[in-house]
């Protein structure tokens, strides 16, 4: 059972891991905690690819004061040369008497092996410290390193009787401010947004982070195309964001010359049955490191989605607000004939963003 000490620990490095996520990849956010006793001798989180890991940057803030103190840290140190130096080895060397793990590192090429290293270096370890919850921080890395395929996150603004729009098609603004800054941090988190060229053509969105003093990446910006129609003067295709325009060999080459001499990257992904078969493409966006994505329409591609069991997570945004029968449905496109049939979800969170409700779920396995 852990201590209060270990669980105080284990929450602050969470808390660091998370100033790091969306900017990680392909590596997973990671918090470390150097302690003795209740006092905090040192932090660190990995900030992005290339830096030092969180372990690296806890020790050399240490100093000399690591010897004899007890490492926190959210996952397995690694024992993998990478772009940075293993770990482990370095707690190792750094004479730490205790670690404090709080999951196991997914990697196949990991499988206990930064586990085994302290202990053989006659480190006392202990593993699975809120578990659950440092895994739910890496669940992005944990299924890019076992798969190769990106994370999926389906983001859905809609009313309490589930409608992303009225009946004339306006949307603007379902939610309130409050919602709508929590929706751009989420976006800051991910590596990718995804949406179909429908949401283009409608709303010319830029679909960048825009909040006050906001400084970390911008995320990727994925336009489902297949016929290429994405316009070169939108807005999603300006300078301030990566684009990927997937599309399919029905779009013409003049068109996709067009995009690509704006500055967009332009994929021909396959087609199933006539549409862009979006499992290749999360296959895809996974080769290129992109290890979460968010779909965030339009309600046909999340349809999709859903259909095709691609989502791994889900955040609603729902609004105290009916549009009725009229209003168009927030996910659209996929059929369950019965209740029984019905994609049940697990629901993790729920809390109020604004006069808004923000609900976090996952489907039940």
């Amino acid at each position: 059972m852990p201590s209060r000490i270990d669980l105080k620990m284990m929450r602050r490095a969470l808390i660091l891991a998370e100033r790091g996520r969306g900017d990680t990849s392909p590596n997973p956010p990671v918090g470390a905690v150097l302690a003795r006793g209740d006092r905090i001798v040192a932090e660190g989180w990995h900030r992005r690819a290339g830096r030092p890991h969180a372990e690296a940057e806890a020790l050399a803030a240490a100093g000399s004061e690591a010897r004899g103190a007890t490492l926190y840290v959210t996952l397995e140190p690694c024992t993998v040369h990478g772009r940075t130096p293993p770990c482990a080895p370095a707690v190792a060397a750094a004479g730490v008497a205790r670690v404090v793990i709080g999951t196991a590192d997914p990697n196949p090429r990991v499988d206990g092996d930064g586990i085994r290293h302290l202990q053989q270096a006659g480190i006392d370890v202990e593993a699975g410290v809120l578990d659950l919850d440092c895994r739910r921080m890496i669940e992005a890395f944990a299924k890019h390193v076992r798969t190769g395929r990106a994370f999926v996150t389906g983001k859905i603004a809609a009313t309490l009787d589930g409608r992303a729009a009225a009946a004339d098609g306006s949307s603007q603004w379902i939610t309130g401010p409050t919602a709508r800054r929590d929706a751009h941090r989420l976006r800051g988190s991910v590596d990718a947004v995804m949406v179909g060229v429908g949401t283009i053509l409608k709303d010319d969105p830029r679909l960048t982070v825009r909040l006050r003093g906001f400084k970390g990446h911008q995320p990727l910006r994925v336009v489902l195309d297949s016929s290429g129609r994405t316009p070169p003067d939108a807005a999603v295709v300006g300078a301030d964001a990566p684009t990927l325009v997937v599309t399919t060999d029905k779009a013409p080459e003049d068109a996709v010359a067009a995009l690509r001499a704006r500055g967009a990257q332009v994929w021909r992904a396959p087609a199933r049955d006539g549409r862009i078969d979006l499992a290749a493409t999360l296959d895809h966006l996974g080769s290129r490191d992109v290890m979460e994505v968010m779909i965030e329409g339009g309600p046909a591609l999340l349809g999709d989605a859903v259909e095709h069991g691609l989502v791994d997570r889900y955040v609603f945004y729902l609004a105290p607000k009916l549009l009725g029968s009229s209003g168009l449905a927030a996910i659209a496109g996929f059929v369950t004939p019965t209740i029984a049939e019905a994609r049940e979800l697990v629901i993790h969170s729920v809390r109020h963003t604004g006069a808004d409700l923000r609900i976090e779920a996952y489907p039940r396995p």
